[in-house]
C-alpha cells in the first residue's frame, strides 16, 4: 500500500512565520477583556469568559455602558491618566468585587489605547504583598551593584539573580542573540530539578520574525498556564473597523499553539519573557520558566520590566564604551598606516614598512596589496596566483567598493583554492580607476556549538501542522569553513582607511602632475638646447673630418708612421662624433615633430628595411623569419625608424653566429598590436633590462659592437609618443627579443 507524501516542512515553517500572532482573536483565561467605544465607554467587544466573572454572556454586554455594569470603577475619570503616546497597559487601580459562585475576588484594572481602540483588561490579582511593595530599595540595591560590575557575564548573572528574587520562577536565564538570531545563554539561576541551559544556544527558528517584532515593541510577556483554554473575542471582528482586534500590547493576549506546545515539551507550564532592547534592536531576552502554573501580579511584572530597562541601559553603556575604545584603536592604526604611506613613494611601500599594523588593523592572519600584476603579501596570505584570481573576480564585480565574507567556500565558490587557504576575506578597492585592492584574510576556526536540543522542527504527521522539537538536551554541532566574522566597526574602519588612501593617492597624483608639468617644460628646454648644440656642432665636426682627410692626402707622405696613425684616429673620432651628433639631432627632433598618422603596413615596412640593409650584409648568412604583419595607425616615418633600429641591432648583435636567426612578427591583442624582433645573438642579462632604453646606455663594449647608445632610446621615445610601451627579454649568449606595443586606432583621413 502506497504511503502519502510527507507534508512540506518548508511550507509549514513559512506558514508559522506568517502567523498573525498580534491578532489571535482570543485571550488567556486568567482575566477578561473589554473593548470600549469612546466617549460613552460602550462595550464593542468582550472576551467570552466574561460570563465567569460578571455572570452574563458576552453577547448580552455588547452596546452597554461599562459604568452601568461596574459603577464603582469610576473609569471615565481614571482614563484621564492614560498617556497618549504610551501603548503599554496602564495600571488604573486594584479593586474587589463579588464573583458569582466564587465570592469576593481581586482584579488589577489595566487599560491602553492602540490602533484607535480603547482596550480594558481585568486581570486576576493576588491580595498578598509582593516585590512591588519594596520596589525602591530593591532597585536601589540592584543599580548600585550594577554600576560596580564591569564584565558582561557578571552583569547578566546579577540581573538573573534579581529577577528570580522578584518573580520566584523556578529557572531564570538570560540569552543574547547573535547576527543569525540564535540565542546564547550567558547566565542562569535554577532551582533543584530544573535542567541547566547555561552556555547552550537556542536556534533562531524558535522565535519567528513576527514574534521578534513584538518583543521589540512590547517588552514583557507573561503566560501563567501553558494549558489555558483561550477565550474568544465576541464578536470576532471589531464592529467599527470590520477587522480583527490588534492585541500587540495586551497583557492577556493569547499566544500561538505552537509556542504553548514548545513550553510543554520543555516541561514549562508558566513563563515570563523580558526584552532587552539596545539601539532599537532586540539584543536578548530574560526568560523565566516554571514547571507549574504561576500567577504574576501587575506589580511584579512592572518591577521586572523596569529591571530589564535598567539592564539594557547598563549593557548599552558598557558596549558603547567598548565600541568607542575599539574605534579609537582603529583610528590610531589608520593614522599609523596613513603616516607610513605618506612617507613613502607608493601605497605598497608604505604598507610594507608597517606589516604588523596592517594585520592588527582588522585582527587578520594575512593581508595583501594587489596593484595590477604586482602583489605584496603579509602574514598568512594566499599564493600570488590565487591573489591574481581574486583581483580578477573583484574587478568583474567592481560595483562593490568592499567585499567581506566569513565563509569563502559559501560566498565565493568560484575560487575554491582560495577557500582552502583562508576562510575569511575582507577586500577594499583603493583606486577608482585601476584594479588595486587591499585585502585581509582570516584562517578557519573550527567551532563546536552546543545547542539546547537539535535545532530542527518537524511536521505532525496526523495534523500536518508544525511541531516544535521535543528534546532540549545538549546537542553538539561542529562547524567548519568559518572564520571569525568581521564586525561592523572593522568594516567601518576599512572604509575610512579606503577613503583616506584615495586622498593620499589623489594628493600624490597632483604632486606628480605638477612635477610632470615642470618636467615637460624642462624637457622642452633640453630638447631645444640639444637641437641647438647638435646643429651647431655638425659643421665643425665635418670640417675636422674633412681637413684630416685632406691633410692625409696632401701631406701624408711627409708624416711619420706614428703621425699617420694619429691623423687616422682624428678622422675616425670626428666621423664618430659627427654620427653621434646626427643621432642626437634626430633624437631631439622626435620630441618636437608632430605625428602624422596614417595606415602603416608593417609587413611592407619590414621588407623595405631589409632591402635598405641588404648591401651591408651580403657576406652574412641570415635566416629571416618574417611572419604576416598587420596594418596599424601610426606615423610611418617614425615607425620605420623604430623598426630599423631594432632590426639593425638584431643583425649587429648576431654577427658572431655562423648562421644568424632573425624573427620579426606581430600579435593583435585586446586594444593593442604587439610587435617583436627576435635574434639568436649575444643577448643580455635581465637584471640590466631597465637600462636598455636609456640614452647612452650600453651593455656591451664599443670595441665589440659599434654604436652611439641612442638607438633604443629613440625607439622608446617613438613608441611612447604613440601612447605605446616597450620592453625586452634576453639571456646571455641565448639571444634577445625586443617588443613594442601600439594601441589600436581607427584612421580617418578627414579627422
Amino acid at each position: 500500500m502506497a504511503t502519502s507524501p510527507a507534508p512540506d516542512l518548508a511550507q509549514a515553517i513559512a506558514q508559522c512565520a506568517d502567523e498573525p500572532i498580534e491578532i489571535p482573536g482570543s485571550i488567556q483565561s486568567h482575566g477578561f477583556l473589554l473593548v470600549l467605544g469612546e466617549p460613552q465607554l460602550c462595550i464593542l467587544q468582550a472576551s467570552e469568559n466574561v460570563e465567569r466573572w460578571l455572570g452574563r454572556p458576552a453577547e448580552h454586554l455588547l452596546g452597554r455602558r461599562l459604568d452601568e455594569l461596574l459603577p464603582e470603577l469610576q473609569l471615565a475619570t481614571r482614563l484621564q491618566a492614560l498617556s497618549a503616546g504610551d501603548n503599554n497597559p496602564f495600571h488604573l487601580r486594584d479593586f474587589d468585587f463579588e464573583v458569582p459562585g466564587a465570592g469576593l475576588q481581586r482584579f488589577a484594572l489595566m487599560a491602553h489605547r492602540y490602533a484607535g481602540r480603547l482596550i480594558v483588561e481585568f486581570v486576576c490579582a493576588s491580595s498578598a504583598s509582593d516585590a512591588y511593595d519594596n520596589l525602591y530599595p530593591l532597585m536601589r540595591t540592584f543599580v548600585a551593584e550594577l554600576e560596580s560590575t564591569r564584565e558582561l557575564d557578571d552583569i547578566c548573572a546579577l540581573a538573573v539573580r534579581e529577577v528570580k528574587r522578584i518573580c520566584g520562577f523556578g529557572r531564570v536565564k538570560i540569552y543574547r542573540f547573535d547576527a543569525e538570531g540564535n540565542g546564547l545563554v550567558l547566565a542562569e539561576q535554577a532551582d533543584a530539578g530544573y535542567p541547566s541551559y547555561l552556555g547552550l544556544r537556542f536556534p533562531a527558528a524558535d522565535i519567528p520574525p513576527q514574534a521578534r517584532r513584538l518583543y521589540c515593541s512590547n517588552l514583557i510577556r507573561v503566560i501563567q498556564d501553558a494549558n489555558y483554554q483561550p477565550a474568544r473575542l465576541v464578536p470576532a471582528l471589531n464592529p467599527e473597523t470590520g477587522a480583527p482586534l490588534d492585541l500587540s500590547f495586551a497583557a492577556l493576549r493569547s499566544v500561538s499553539p505552537v509556542h504553548l506546545q514548545y513550553m510543554r515539551n520543555m516541561g514549562t507550564l508558566a513563563s515570563m519573557s523580558i526584552s532587552i532592547i539596545i539601539g532599537g534592536q532586540l539584543w536578548g531576552l530574560i526568560s523565566c520558566h516554571n514547571t507549574q502554573p504561576r500567577q504574576v501580579s501587575y506589580q511584579t511584572r512592572t518591577a521586572c520590566e523596569l529591571l530589564g530597562r535598567i539592564l539594557a541601559l547598563q549593557i548599552e553603556a558598557k558596549e558603547t564604551a567598548s565600541l568607542a575604545q575599539r574605534k579609537l584603536e582603529l583610528r590610531r592604526q589608520v593614522v599609523q598606516l596613513l603616516a607610513a604611506m605618506a612617507d613613502c613613494d607608493s601605497v605598497i611601500d608604505g604598507l610594507r614598512s608597517v606589516p604588523d599594523v596592517v594585520l592588527e588593523f582588522t585582527r587578520a592572519h594575512g593581508a595583501a596589496v594587489i596593484a595590477g600584476t604586482s602583489c605584496e603579501a603579509f602574514g598568512e596570505a594566499p599564493p600570488t596566483e590565487q591573489l591574481q584570481e581574486l583581483a580578477q573576480w573583484l574587478a568583474e564585480n567592481s560595483e562593490q567598493v568592499m567585499f567581506h565574507s566569513d565563509n569563502l567556500g559559501r560566498d565565493l565558490p568560484q575560487l575554491p583554492a582560495l577557500a582552502e587557504h583562508s576562510a575569511g576575506l575582507l577586500a577594499i578597492a583603493i583606486s577608482r580607476l585601476h584594479a588595486h585592492y587591499l585585502v585581509w584574510f582570516r584562517r578557519e576556526q573550527v567551532m563546536a556549538i552546543d545547542w539546547a536540543g537539535q535545532p530542527e522542527k518537524r511536521i505532525d504527521a496526523a495534523t500536518g501542522a508544525l511541531s516544535p522539537r521535543h528534546s532540549f538536551a545538549r546537542w553538539q554541532e561542529i562547524l567548519r569553513g568559518f572564520a571569525e566574522p568581521w564586525d561592523a566597526v572593522e568594516l567601518e574602519g576599512a572604509l575610512e582607511l579606503r577613503n583616506a588612501v584615495l586622498g593620499i593617492v589623489l594628493r600624490k597624483a597632483e604632486e606628480l602632475a605638477q612635477l610632470a608639468g615642470e618636467l615637460r617644460k624642462s624637457n622642452k628646454e633640453l630638447e631645444a638646447f640639444s637641437y641647438s648644440v647638435s646643429h651647431d656642432l655638425r659643421a665643425p665636426l665635418r670640417h675636422i673630418a674633412g681637413y684630416a682627410e685632406l691633410l692625409g692626402e696632401l701631406e701624408g707622405g711627409k708624416l711619420s708612421e706614428r703621425g699617420v696613425r694619429f691623423l687616422d684616429n682624428i678622422a675616425e673620432s670626428a666621423r664618430f662624433a659627427g654620427t653621434l651628433v646626427d643621432d642626437l639631432l634626430s633624437f631631439s627632433q622626435m620630441g618636437r615633430s608632430a605625428l602624422r598618422l596614417s595606415d602603416v603596413n608593417l609587413g611592407a615596412l619590414v621588407e623595405a628595411i631589409r632591402r635598405e640593409m641588404a648591401p651591408d650584409i651580403q657576406q652574412r648568412e641570415i635566416d629571416w623569419q618574417i611572419a604576416p604583419m598587420p596594418v596599424v595607425v601610426a606615423d610611418a616615418a617614425f615607425i620605420h625608424m623604430a623598426l630599423r633600429n631594432l632590426i639593425a641591432n638584431a643583425v649587429k648583435y648576431s654577427r658572431t653566429r655562423a648562421r644568424a636567426l632573425i624573427e620579426v612578427g606581430a600579435e593583435e591583442r585586446a586594444g593593442e598590436v604587439v610587435v617583436h624582433v627576435r635574434d639568436n645573438g649575444v643577448g643580455f642579462n635581465m637584471q640590466y633590462a631597465n637600462k636598455l632604453f636609456g640614452v647612452f646606455q650600453r651593455l656591451h663594449r664599443m670595441e665589440e659592437f659599434e654604436g652611439t647608445g641612442i638607438g633604443l632610446a629613440s625607439v622608446r621615445r617613438i613608441v611612447e609618443r604613440h601612447d605605446g610601451r616597450v620592453w625586452a627579454e634576453g639571456e646571455p649568449d641565448r639571444g634577445a627579443t625586443f617588443y613594442f606595443a601600439l594601441p589600436k586606432l581607427d584612421y580617418s583621413p578627414n579627422a
